[in-house]
């Protein structure tokens, strides 16, 4: 074992950084042994530095400036989990890797968006740019695609990545509860961002998904490809039309490349309630990747949290240590191929439903528009609510295998025919 330790600064003090401040205080001779050297904070940043952290801090530097702590002489590695993608996150880390420091973050919306300049930057210099706790919390899922499964051709990558969403859906479901009286139940959690759109707009969740799409395909991080959906649509009806049908709903991510481009969504979806990311319950994320050798491989674990996201910051920290450095995406950043965006194509079934007049020839309308976009019915079923309104008829109608192009067509004539009383709700339903 070397004597010679590794030296962090640690800019961000909120959950996650007082997170890696006791692992250390805790398990600092368990990380040493894994290390081969002892691994240590040597100098902080946060913006006030009067606030209770129930940690001891004393024995550290402080700097106000991130900059300045990222450029320290006596910091090997530059630990950043302040979060924001502009401001002292960005300059800080570029600070960081312009002096030729290793750099760990949990910050998914500051890689991607400047991800491709940021790894290009820490590959010139030769350090480590690591953010395994940027994406699924405490889910090795970085570490799986670029080293375990290194040898495979990645087919498809899918998950569940935002755990304010998931417990939101699970949460209507098991009391039955309209979604913004849990939106509000998340917010006095403290489940929610500063910006819920981050959340429940599936912003976060896209963030993610666009990185692990880098290094499954290959292609520079392109965030601003991503086709987004919220949940915000998704009303306690479709929670329990679908749980009848035997499915849950899900923001689910999927990405996969096509001979047209790649292919990026996350988007609310309906998936069978018994496969594993149908049972996915509360806060936890779960992340599928699919390979040409070795199959599907489904990782499962907690999105967030401190001891979640702190364990993913610690083990980037000490394969660091070890003397570990690769390509910040899994192949050298030159070599990442620009994304040429595609919009997803595969047909499947669609769960629609929509609130029409209440008068002769209304369902026969709709059925006129799928039928002139292709679009064959597999169920269709008026819905009784106690709170609708005496002249509007609740209809759910479920579709064969139809694509996406189709849909968006069909939809769009709806809103021609004159009796929908709002916009229809349109779920892709996904056999996983």
């Amino acid at each position: 074992m070397s004597s010679q330790p590794l030296r962090l600064g640690l800019a961000g003090l909120g959950t996650v950084g007082i997170g890696v401040v006791k692992i250390l205080e805790r398990e600092a001779a368990l990380v040493a042994a894994r290390s081969g050297r002892p691994v240590v904070i040597t100098a902080v940043s946060a913006r006030d530095r009067a606030k209770n952290r129930d940690a001891d801090l004393s024995a550290f530097a402080w700097e106000t400036d991130p900059v300045a702590l990222a450029t320290r002489d006596d910091v090997d590695v530059f630990v950043e989990v302040m979060g924001g993608h502009e401001g002292p996150a960005k300059a800080a880390t570029e600070a960081a890797l312009a002096a030729g420091k290793h750099v760990v973050t949990a910050n998914k919306a500051l890689l991607a968006h400047h991800g491709q300049a940021l790894a290009e930057a820490a590959e010139a210099r030769g350090v480590a740019l690591r953010f395994e706790a940027a994406v699924a919390g405490g889910i090795p899922v970085i570490k799986a695609l670029t080293e375990g499964l290194a040898g495979n051709r990645i087919k498809r990558v899918m998950g569940v990545m935002n755990g304010t969403c998931n417990y939101i859906l699970t949460r209507m479901q098991a009391a039955g509860l309209p979604y913004q009286t849990v939106f509000e139940e998340a917010r006095q959690l403290g489940y929610l961002e500063a910006d819920p759109n981050l959340d429940v707009g599936g912003i976060d969740a896209g963030h993610k998904l666009s990185l692990l799409s880098s290094i499954a395909f290959g292609t520079r991080v392109a965030f601003d490809a991503v086709e987004l959906e919220g949940i915000g649509n998704v009303s306690i009806d479709d929670i329990n039309l679908a749980d009848d049908m035997g499915y849950h709903i899900k923001l689910l991510g999927v990405a996969q490349m096509t001979g047209r481009g790649l292919e990026q969504r996350m988007t609310p979806c309906l998936v069978p309630a018994e496969s594993p990311l149908g049972q996915l319950q509360g806060g936890t994320n779960m992340v599928v990747l699919e390979g040409d050798s070795v199959g599907q491989i489904v990782l499962r674990g907690p999105g967030a949290g401190m001891g979640p996201t702190a364990s993913a910051v610690m083990g980037d920290v000490i394969d660091i240590a070890r003397g570990f450095v690769r390509p910040v995406f899994g192949i050298p950043a030159t070599q990442l191929t620009p994304a040429v965006p595609a919009r997803a194509a595969t047909p499947a079934p669609y769960y629609l439903r929509m609130a029409l007049l209440d008068k002769p020839g209304a369902l026969a309308k709709i059925a006129t528009c799928l039928g002139e976009a292709g679009i064959s019915i597999d169920q269709m079923r008026q819905i009784n609510r106690e709170d609708q309104e005496d002249d509007d008829a609740i209809v759910l109608i479920v579709t064969h295998k139809a694509s996406p192009a189709d849909i968006e067509h069909a939809l769009s004539q709806f809103s021609q025919t004159g009796v929908l009383v709002d916009r229809p709700v349109a779920i892709r339903i996904e056999e996983v």
